[in-house]
């Protein structure tokens, strides 16, 4: 991880991570909780939470349009709170975006505890107070294509982790591999776009996720113009 100096948003740091730096943590940290299955299922992400950040998820009235919320300290996470509403839905779309947002408060306690552990020396979001806790939040769905979304680099970090936590990459590519094909001269697979709304469709039960999030998840491991890609 690299850190930037920057005078955008709540921190006077910025932390960078590449995609396999992220993977890399998540699957570490799935599997010091002994919570990465050998084979593709659903990621077990609320006894995940309990277990890395010995905190149970709470269930309260957030402001509008706010999923989750992260609560830091100088000892890092203190609380992790999901919107009282998506649980009140009781629908298998809300039971996924539970699951999503307790993904991506982790993800942020995962990369951006460090943030906090020096308060007195950093900027942080206006609602800390030394003597009190951070808190880091979510919007509708924290992804860049959401009007909602502003695009900061904290979230869109959380949004990384959250799709590492809840489809690694090895799993993904294990229940991905029937509809791949070779391509190139050099034996690599691709997801061909004919194949990828099975793909999603078959992806989104075995993992317990709303198709939007499977759907982002596979563009990263198996983006459209992969084939492009490989052939150079």
């Amino acid at each position: 991880m690299r850190t930037y100096r920057t005078s955008a948003g709540p921190f006077v740091e910025r932390p960078y991570y590449s995609i396999d730096e992220v993977e890399r943590i998540c699957v570490e940290a799935l599997c010091l909780t002994d919570l990465l299955p050998k084979d593709p299922e659903p990621i077990r992400i609320d006894r995940f939470i309990e277990k890395r950040f010995k905190v149970v998820p709470e269930y309260k009235e957030l402001g509008p349009g706010v999923l989750g919320m992260a609560t830091f300290g100088r000892n890092g996470v203190q609380a992790i709170t999901v919107a009282q509403a998506l649980d009140d839905e009781a629908s298998i779309t809300s039971e996924r975006r539970i699951r999503t947002t307790l993904a991506h408060e982790g993800g942020h306690g995962l990369l951006h505890v460090h943030l906090f552990a020096f308060a007195n020396e950093k900027l942080l979001f206006g609602e800390y107070t030394p003597s009190g806790p951070a808190v880091l939040c979510r919007d509708i769905t924290g992804t860049p294509k959401n009007s909602k979304y502003s695009g900061q680099w904290w979230e869109y970090q959380a949004n990384m982790a959250m799709g590492s936590l809840l489809m690694p990459r090895s799993l993904v590519i294990k229940a991905t591999d029937k509809f791949l094909v070779h391509c190139g001269q050099l034996g690599l697979k691709e997801l061909p776009r004919g194949k990828r709304p099975e793909a999603i469709t078959e992806l989104s039960e075995i993992f317990d996720l709303n198709p939007i999030v499977v759907t982002i998840r596979l563009n990263e491991i198996f983006p459209e113009n992969s084939s492009a890609q490989m052939s150079l």
